[in-house]
């Protein structure tokens, strides 16, 4: 599912929104805090990936997961937007940063060198938004300097 829409006269369209990210192994940064490994080990990477309301869950794919070697917690089924389904291993200790905001999650690995998605889940999480009209993900402006959740 594509994530952004905007008005063209009486149509609305969908167009893609795409965010640039860092993912950090959090059990590296475990390590580091415990002194086991020096802090420019900590393995990271930044990548730009697809903004997918659609999607619930951050996915990263096969080429990402051998670089940051996250631990793998479980299998699932995940159904592709082609309608494919195939079975995927779940990472955990991912931690996302995005400007000031991060989270820690769990992802997807989809297969070979699929897209990345940055899902709802995450998404709300950090409290970001997507900017219709700049066509971007932008800190929820009424939160600008830290991230607030409902907890009803």
């Amino acid at each position: 599912m594509l994530s952004k829409f905007f008005i063209f006269g009486k149509t609305l369209f969908m167009g893609l929104v795409y965010a640039d990210i860092e993912l950090i192994n959090g059990e590296d940064l475990s390590f580091a805090r415990k002194n086991i490994i020096g802090v420019e080990e900590i393995r990271r990477i930044h990548i730009t990936i697809l903004v997918d309301t659609g999607s619930y869950m951050l996915a990263i794919n096969e080429s990402i997961q051998e670089q940051m070697q996250f631990p793998i917690v479980e299998k699932r089924k995940a159904q592709l937007a082609d309608g494919h389904i195939v079975e995927c291993d779940v990472v955990s200790h991912v931690e996302l940063k995005f400007k000031n905001r991060r989270t820690m999650c769990n992802a997807m690995v989809l297969p070979g060198d699929a897209e990345p998605l940055l899902g709802a889940i995450p998404l709300e999480d950090m409290d970001v938004l997507i900017h219709p009209l700049r066509q971007e993900l932008i800190v929820n402006p009424d939160h600008p300097y830290f991230a607030q959740m409902k907890m009803k």
